[in-house]
């Protein structure tokens, strides 16, 4: 999703905020709400809930393809810009071609890698296989000792080429009859335009790459555009597609991609987004453990209440493979791969998922589990070949081959002016691309965002805690429990003694419900003169206000996940937002507001003022159901003078 700022509504002035509200909960106790718990982090568990329905499961993949998208900064789809494409410096081994190419997959912004071409001759076109690597690079290199004992536990084979498996794999598919794309994940190899050291060991944040105009990445201004290194890798893969299918020696509908640890990640993400590849096989990340520890595999939204394996099973019905090693995915034979079968079997395709037990080894994309892909692709992309098929010796390429940068061909500039221009460029088309956007269009993404929508009434239970009668109105105080998600909210609503007119006001303020009370405990002037009107009054105290609170401190910033390396990606991937929190704890009160269980009202307005504002701009924004009327004053707001991923009011996107 893009920044997207819907406009406001309506202005009035601001609460006047000095005194308490009636407590709901005892004195000193938190409510028992579930989001106070510790926050999920990249270490948790992740598992998949396989829905009872194909009808089910297909809403729920529709629901997490755009989650998927919004998250990588890839909804609404941009155009692809030229690839002007460029392949050279061609070499030969026994069975196989190799070249260099590069290509812009944003305009400046290049891809590099290898590309493997079969040297047999046929009639038609070859399959093509994708080939994004993990961490090592492409021109990663077992030492001398490294790969003698590869070779003795059985790991690799082959003195030679085993001492670069990365390579291995990439030749040896070409020998198999495809071309392949070996390509750089960023920062590796010759993709120098953003380092190594910022796309995968960031870890403090960096004051002079912040601001409106010049941010760069892992800022508050990128993270609030949903710009990271992830969504530009993942943009970079469906970019490679783009260039495979381009090749006139190409079948582009039978293309295949695999890659394995970051590159398994980046398989996945492509395998959720893309419908081209026909066969996947993303090994060593599809687990319910550990989902990726790098900032190139995480972004913020990506993971809330899902998990790899849910993102694996996106691929489906299309055949996928996989294997399970002494690593974060070796419970997948009983934890993860079990439900992949059940998902698959909702389609009729149980035997298009597959997962090879090699526990004994650790992390890995050997010789063995190369192997089993080998015998996948043969199977689902139709190559025809007799088994088993073995995998054969060659000379390594120099590292002058390697090489895709050289006098003719001048490696681009990088750096962070070049990391500026990008965030610039990309910034100034997604602006153009939400312009053209409906308002239907707004309010998908603003529910992908938020990561809920208004639920039902029936399931917001109310917990009756006192009543009051007061000078010329009720005083209620109530539990709202959403219990499917774990969620209470303290409320108080004051009800004209007499004469209802049928209207109810929700009044959101930066210190909860406390907001419809003057220094003096009595309700505000605004608020008398709702009640004095027949309206009925609604208050509460919202996440991490009021009664949430144990100090009765507004919060100054949001909590994180305990990581030193400070990316907004490591707790948002896997935990909403505060600011998406406190909208959910809106659409809940609403919800039950609007189907109050002894007189429903046939008017609502919605009022809200400072800090809080926004918040109930994007409620309304996702819930649609007919919020009457909005008085809303957001004063200067701007996410654009966000300065920290950890301000209460950060929303990604």
């Amino acid at each position: 999703m893009k920044h997207i700022l819907i406009p406001l509504c309506a202005i009035f002035g601001a609460f006047t905020v000095t005194a308490e509200a009636p407590r709901v909960f005892p004195q000193g106790q938190l409510p028992d709400d579930i989001r106070l718990k510790p926050l999920k982090d990249l270490n948790g568990h992740f598992p998949f809930a396989v829905p009872k329905t194909l009808e089910a499961w297909k809403a729920r993949k529709a629901e997490l393809q755009l989650r998927v998208a919004v998250a990588n900064g890839l909804y609404p789809m941009p155009a692809k810009t030229p690839l002007n494409a460029v392949i050279h410096g061609k070499v030969h081994r026994e069975g196989f071609s190799a070249e260099k190419v590069y290509f812009e997959s944003l305009p400046g912004f290049y891809v590099t890698g290898i590309l493997f071409r079969p040297t047999a001759k046929i009639e038609g076109k070859w399959p093509a296989v994708l080939c994004p690597h993990g961490h090592g690079g492409r021109l990663q290199m077992h030492s001398e000792s490294a790969i003698l004992n590869e070779i003795k536990i059985g790991a690799e084979k082959h003195k030679e080429s085993g001492r670069m498996p990365k390579v291995a794999r990439a030749a040896t598919l070409a020998r198999l009859g495809n071309v392949v794309l070996l390509f750089d994940m960023i920062g590796y190899a010759d993709s120098t335009q953003l380092s190594y050291e910022l796309a995968h060991r960031f870890r403090t944040q960096r004051p002079a790459m912040e601001g409106k105009k010049n941010w760069g990445l892992y800022s508050a201004q990128a993270e609030l555009r949903l710009q990271s290194i992830m969504g530009l890798q993942t943009w970079n893969g469906i970019r490679a597609l783009d260039f495979l299918a381009s090749l006139p020696d190409v079948d582009p509908k039978r293309m295949a991609v695999t890659g394995g640890s970051g590159g398994g990640t980046q398989t996945i993400l492509l395998g959720a987004l893309d419908d081209r590849p026909i066969a996947s096989f993303p090994n060593g990340m599809v687990s319910t453990s550990m989902q990726g520890g790098c900032t190139c595999e995480s972004c913020c939204l990506l993971r809330v209440g899902t998990g790899n394996v849910e993102l694996a099973a996106l691929f489906a019905p299309r055949p996928q493979g996989m294997t399970a090693a002494n690593d974060w995915t070796k419970a997948m034979m009983s934890d993860g791969y079990p439900e992949l079968q059940k998902l698959y079997a909702l389609y009729g395709k149980k035997e298009n998922v597959f997962c090879a037990d090699l526990t004994h080894f650790r992390h890995n994309y050997n010789y063995v589990s190369r192997a089993r892909m080998y015998h996948w692709f043969n199977r689902h992309v139709k190559w025809g070949l007799k088994e088993p098929i073995v995998e054969a010796d060659f000379k390594l390429l120099s590292k002058e081959e390697h090489a895709v940068w050289n006098e003719k061909h001048p490696e681009p500039s990088g750096g962070e002016a070049f990391e500026r221009k990008l965030t610039k460029w990309v910034a100034e088309r997604d602006t153009k691309l939400v312009e053209k956007m409906t308002v239907a269009e707004l309010r998908k993404a603003w529910g992908a965002l938020i990561g809920r929508t208004t639920p039902d009434y029936k399931d917001v239970a109310r917990e009756k805690v006192t009543k009051v009668k007061r000078d010329g109105y009720l005083e209620f105080t109530d539990i709202l429990r959403l219990k499917a998600q774990g969620e209470s909210l303290p409320v108080v609503s004051l009800y004209p003694a007499k004469d209802w007119n049928g209207k109810a006001v929700l009044i959101l303020s930066d210190n909860g419900k406390v907001g419809l009370f003057a220094g003096d405990g009595k309700p505000t002037a605004a608020v008398r003169a709702h009640l004095a009107a027949g309206t009925s009054v609604v208050g509460v105290d919202l996440f991490q206000q009021g009664e949430f609170l144990k100090d009765g401190k507004p919060l100054a910033q949001s909590r994180v996940v305990r990581n030193p390396r400070q990316f907004a990606g490591y707790s948002f991937a896997y935990n909403h937002t505060l600011f998406a929190r406190r909208v959910h704890d809106v659409l809940t009160v609403l919800a039950w507001v609007r189907g109050f269980e002894s007189e429903k009202p046939e008017h609502i307005r919605v009022e809200a003022a400072g800090n809080i504002a926004p918040v109930a701009v994007a409620a309304l924004a996702v819930d649609g159901k007919g919020v009457n009327e909005a008085a809303v004053n957001a004063g200067t707001f701007s996410f654009a003078d966000l300065k920290s991923y950890r301000d209460p009011n950060f929303l990604p996107g």
